[in-house]
């Protein structure tokens, strides 16, 4: 028999799991979401991807503003669910909550636990130059991410991958991961693992602090710095335009050779020295302005050496 499971996430990250989940035959009594916030030019309200998912689906939609409330935990328990599949809500959910679905409460992390326990696994897994990350089903208890682990699956990262790029990939793994750790559940034949002491990290937010691009580092840390941050909130660097520094974000870019002080520029198509190596800028966006290519960022604004990028 499939389960009748409570859904708890917001962002886009957690909606392949959504559609596995219903795709397989599980009942989602409710879909449990943060509330629309205003966004765009018209500041409007604009619903969660998850709730607009949900909706689409035609599955009810709570938005609370906290779940540490006894009337919270009554109405949670009065879904019935047998489980509670959550990725990415956004809320901690207080052990009241945790206890309320008799088969517990089942986490999406995207990092391979115990490693980047917290808020930005995707993009903390870049900038240290792992190579590998993966998405594991936990089972939540009240601790951050510190669960017993029920499933993983790995995915090696390259060099040309951004944390957009892993996010997607990451986001299509898991949704097939929780359907096949909700299917074990079903039988009973979920078994759990608790997690190893060695190996903690944390995956801290991103700071605004940090990403500045520091060009005396070498070629691959300045490169895995840019894609763990691209696209949001984005690396950025100050390049001289008409005379003038223009704060430019980099999003993409690669490897090349060359050697020449940090930061200068290589050639007239946007190769950067580094204290060891060089990147090649490939996409590049400067404020208020769409995403572009270097090609076409270079015809709007010709770049020589032996400028130098800050």
């Amino acid at each position: 028999m499939p389960l009748r499971l409570i859904f708890m996430g917001t962002p886009d990250f957690a909606v392949p799991t959504l559609l596995e989940l219903v795709a397989h035959g599980h009942e989602i009594a409710v879909v449990y979401t943060r509330a629309a916030k205003p966004a765009g030019r018209g500041m409007k309200l604009q619903p969660t991807p998850v709730e607009q998912e949900a909706r689409r689906l035609g599955i009810p939609v709570l938005t609370p503003p906290t779940l540490k409330t006894p009337e919270a935990a009554l109405e949670f328990r009065a879904h019935n669910a047998g489980a509670a599949v959550v990725v990415a809500y956004g809320m901690i959910l207080p052990q009241a909550i945790l206890e309320a679905p008799p088969l517990g409460c089942f986490n999406l992390h995207a990092s391979l636990l115990p490693r980047w326990r917290g808020a930005a696994p995707i993009n903390r897994a870049i900038m240290a130059g792992d190579a590998e990350t993966g998405v594991m089903v936990m089972k939540m208890d009240a601790g951050l991410d510190t669960g017993d682990v029920a499933m993983a699956e790995r995915l090696a990262i390259t060099d040309a991958m951004t944390a957009a790029d892993l996010h997607d990939a990451l986001a299509r793994l898991g949704g097939d991961l929780m359907v096949r750790a909700m299917g074990a559940l079903e039988r009973g034949k979920l078994q759990l693992t608790k997690q190893g002491d060695e190996g903690v990290t944390y995956a801290a937010k991103i700071e605004k602090a940090e990403t500045r691009i520091d060009w005396k580092k070498s070629a691959r840390e300045v490169l895995r710095h840019i894609h763990g941050l691209s696209p949001f909130p984005g690396a950025w660097c100050e390049i001289p335009i008409e005379g003038e520094p223009a704060r430019i974000k980099i999003l993409r870019c690669s490897m090349t050779d060359g050697e020449a002080a940090a930061g200068e520029l290589l050639d007239d198509h946007l190769a950067v020295a580094c204290k060891a190596g060089a990147i090649r800028i490939l996409e590049l966006q400067r404020a208020g302005k769409a995403p572009m290519k270097a090609e076409e960022f270079l015809r709007g604004a010709p770049l020589k050496p032996p400028m130098r990028l800050a």
